[in-house]
């Protein structure tokens, strides 16, 4: 039985021109008043700016979707990354906490160190080996120890229409190159922002309307797409599929060269397994995951016109 009180909410989205804030907020404006916020409006890195508008807006449900993501920077730049990524999910959870809000926070596949050949599942040990991943790591126990509903949902490989990513920057070089080289033994799903923002509309839908909101299962669980595949079969099965649907391309797929990670110059680790089991996801809520191809092949078909 829906909750009696399943009016409309108040929905707030922080990082909304980010890949996922920018579909978030037009997704979730079908649930509610959506309220959007990108860096200018509210700087993560300033707790006193956070609790301020927090307060000020007073929102049902919140959507973090900003972070910092430039791994390979977080390097060099960790009390910077660990400021976005670390204490604001905490300040974030600690207000939602008081209000008696939901929050939503993304998290990431770089909390592992990628050793194990599964899928990993969530509670496998966390082992991060960047800076990037630790301060992802810390965001996620600050939530935990604030005891606020929250939904933590762990991602990876995250493409979407908006902003830069693996997919765009593939058909970018397919265009303007006839040689690519692309690493063949990191594995993982890649998962569409679409898919991402469509789980999470639905995920708040179910909370907005459940009988007792106290009682709705939150915690921790993994998003995203089902199968796996290396960043260089990634890459081939992007140039494949856009070719095959008129694109003209100076670099055939069939021209991408596979080349070992560890011949690749990178100033952060980074996980060989990024694959994530979403079983928890379709035992709790009955959501199962697509095959990584479906959305890779919609987000191709929506990068070309």
């Amino acid at each position: 039985m829906p909750n009696s009180a399943c009016a409309v909410p108040t929905l707030l989205v922080i990082g909304s021109n980010g890949q996922l804030g920018f579909e978030l907020r037009h997704s979730l404006a079908s649930l509610g008043h959506v309220v959007a916020l990108d860096r200018a409006a509210c700087d993560l890195t300033r707790p006193d700016i956070v609790r301020k508008t927090l307060r000020e807006v007073r929102p049902d449900v919140i959507v973090n979707a900003a972070g910092y993501t430039d791994v390979d920077r977080a390097e060099t730049e960790a009390e910077f990354a660990f400021a976005v990524n670390g204490i604001a999910p905490g300040i974030l959870a600690e207000e939602a906490r008081a209000m008696g809000s939901l929050l939503v926070h993304y998290s990431t596949d770089y909390v592992f160190d990628g050793c194990k050949p599964e899928p990993y599942v969530e509670n496998d040990p966390a082992n991060p080996q960047s800076v990037y991943g630790k301060s992802k790591l810390a965001g996620e126990v600050a939530i935990a120890e604030s005891r606020a509903q929250a939904l933590v949902l762990r991602t990876g490989w995250v493409a979407g229409t908006h902003g830069a990513n693996f997919a765009e920057t593939i058909l970018r070089l397919g265009r303007e190159r006839n040689g690519l080289r692309v690493i063949v033994d990191r594995i993982g799903a890649p998962t569409t922002a679409e898919l991402v923002v469509g789980v999470t509309t639905d995920l708040v839908m179910r909370y907005w309307c459940f009988e007792d909101r106290r009682a709705f299962p939150t915690g921790l669980y993994h998003l995203a797409a089902s199968g796996q595949v290396s960043w260089h079969g990634y890459a081939v099965e992007v140039l494949t599929h856009a070719q095959a649907h008129g694109a003209v391309l100076t670099l055939a797929a069939d021209q991408v060269e596979p080349i070992l990670a560890a011949d690749y110059l990178e100033a952060a680790p980074r996980p060989i397994n990024s694959c994530l089991d979403t079983s928890k996801l379709w035992r709790t809520f009955g959501i199962r995951m697509p095959d990584w191809k479906v959305g890779v092949h919609r987000l191709v078909d929506q990068l070309l016109h």
